[in-house]
């Protein structure tokens, strides 16, 4: 054998192996990235026109679009109106559940930030069987409220007030016990709050803004139950139903990159690098509890208020399916929850596995690691009919059928859309783990892959479950990106429920709602029992 050869292999070789496995992986992973991202929206972009029969369909679209550019800016304001709703429901729930003494707080917070992981459609559901006007508790009025703007704002906003509620605790729970001891001695609890917590977790707050902002806007469900015109629900009439027209939609899409690429910069320029720092706060031992006095029991009925409020419309989804005669579901059920459960399982181990490279590559800040993180945050920004619309370009074609026909292409939406969630949760893991064990591991001959494998998927394990699981719950939840281009027979349970709520018995439709309900509280009971086990180790 060759001195300093291994297993017979030249030294020659081994060298370059280890010097072009990094880039290698990290190329292939960026490139998943590209063809998952930038390749439908250059479609939208650059060939836009599906109609090819139809030489008038580009100004048939323009001139629609002249019709419909006010709802352009409603869609807009619909989404800032719910985030700045949600927020004001989220942040002081965040802070007095993170910090202060009120009665049941772990139990409130769990039956409040439940929600969150449910399609919002599937509440504004229990809600109408609440106080819709046949209703047990309805009447003319609440009905007229619920199916109103002001209506789709309140349901959407206590659906992603959790979001703001989780992020701020994080932010507030991080904080250094010694500011806030050293601020109670000349400050009173309320002055804490307001100038060391509260602004502590102002990234957490932003970041909780741009991803309530970013939902809110793509959301179809609420809007289109609730018969509130929104600007998604435009584009989706162009590819469904009599008004089948996909050259139209394609043209119809083009200002929302516009919208895209404003929340994309609006998350450089605000978070940049402390959104990692965000997603990789942990709570500190032994948190400071700021006891209340008086403003306890207030504080206490409050907080139980919004849990309660947050869980209602599950009991209405509840006592609509009482009603169901069992031998039905499983005729309406059809494969939904299989389409389900196996689309976003494909989904997280695939992005997981793109996370582990790309996580790295941004954690360790490698050449083109912002690029590339900027793609997946710009895929997840982008408005949901916009991503699916390049979708259908890219993929709709005679020699992509095998893609287009199959679930294949409802998981090829959800890695587009929801890799940022797992790159960002690895990534955020990595930064926090030192680099000195790699550079030990390199030292002593171990390739780029052995030291992913052996070093950085160990000490990340949390990150990568964390960020699996996060990307599971996000493709079991999605509604507005499938239900654009599932195939006949694939549609998962989110878009079976959709679709059979206008012409499919209530009872019955409550009755998959709550399937959906126990699938999403399954996956996020084994997940939270994997996580504790993991953290006690």
């Amino acid at each position: 054998m060759i001195p300093g050869s291994e297993r017979g292999v030249p030294t020659g070789w081994n060298v370059c192996r280890a010097r072009c496995e990094e880039p290698l992986a990290t190329g292939l992973a960026a490139g998943v990235l590209f063809a998952a991202v930038l390749l439908p929206l250059s479609v939208v972009v650059i060939g836009a026109q599906f109609d090819r029969g139809e030489p008038h369909a580009p100004l048939r679209a323009f001139a629609y679009l002249g019709t419909i550019g006010g709802l352009l800016l409603r869609s807009v304001a619909l989404s800032g109106s719910v985030t700045l709703l949600a927020g004001a429901i989220g942040i002081p729930l965040g802070a007095l559940l993170a910090k202060t003494d009120v009665a049941g707080r772990r139990s409130a917070l769990a039956l409040h930030a439940f929600p969150m992981f449910l399609p919002p459609f599937l509440l504004a559901l229990g809600w109408f069987y609440l106080f819709g006007r046949e209703s047990p508790l309805g009447s003319a009025l609440t009905s007229a409220l619920l199916f109103s703007p002001h209506g789709a704002v309140v349901v959407m906003s206590l659906a992603f007030a959790p979001v703001f509620t989780c992020l701020t605790m994080l932010g507030v729970s991080a904080v250094d016990p010694t500011l806030e001891e050293a601020a109670r001695l000349v400050a009173s609890p309320g002055q804490v709050l307001r100038r060391i917590l509260l602004p502590a977790a102002q990234p957490a707050v932003t970041l909780s803004a741009l991803v309530v902002s970013t939902l809110a806007f793509s959301e179809l469900g609420v809007p289109m139950f609730l018969r509130v015109r929104v600007y998604p629900g435009a584009v989706f009439s162009r590819l469904g139903g009599i008004s089948y027209a996909p050259g139209e939609a394609a043209l119809l899409v083009l200002p929302l990159l516009g919208v895209a690429i404003v929340l994309l910069a609006l998350e450089r320029t605000l978070l940049g690098e402390r959104s990692f720092a965000v997603l990789g706060l942990r709570e500190r031992e032994g948190v400071a509890v700021t006891p209340l006095g008086r403003w306890r029991l207030p504080a206490t009925v409050g907080v139980w208020v919004f849990a309660a409020l947050s869980v209602l419309p599950i009991a209405g989804l509840m006592v609509k399916a009482s009603q169901v005669s069992l031998p039905l579901v499983p005729r309406w059920i059809g494969r939904s929850v299989e389409n389900s459960v196996l689309t976003a399982s494909i989904a997280a181990v695939v992005i997981a596995a793109l996370s582990l490279v790309l996580g790295r590559a941004v954690a360790r800040r490698r050449p083109g690691a912002q690029l590339m993180d900027a793609i997946a945050v710009l895929a997840f920004v982008t408005p949901a009919p916009l991503l699916g619309v390049g979708l259908i370009g890219l993929w709709n074609r005679p020699a992509t059928r095998i893609v287009y026909g199959t679930l294949a292409i409802i998981v090829l939406g959800y890695i587009a859309r929801y890799t940022a969630i797992g790159v960002r949760t690895v990534a955020s893991t990595i930064a926090q783990s030192p680099p000195s064990l790699e550079e030990a591991a390199a030292v002593s001959g171990a390739t780029f892959l052995r030291r992913l494998h052996r070093i950085v998927a160990p000490t990340s394990a949390r990150g990568l479950a964390a960020g699996a699981v996060l990307v599971f719950i996000f493709c079991l939840r999605d509604l507005e990106t499938a239900v654009l281009y599932y195939p006949p027979g694939g549609e998962p349970l989110p878009v079976r429920i959709l679709t059979l709520e206008a012409n499919g018995p209530e009872s019955v439709v409550a009755s998959l709602a709550i399937i959906h309900v126990a699938l999403t509280a399954a996956s996020v009971g084994i997940a939270s029992a994997l996580l504790l086990r993991s953290h006690r180790r």
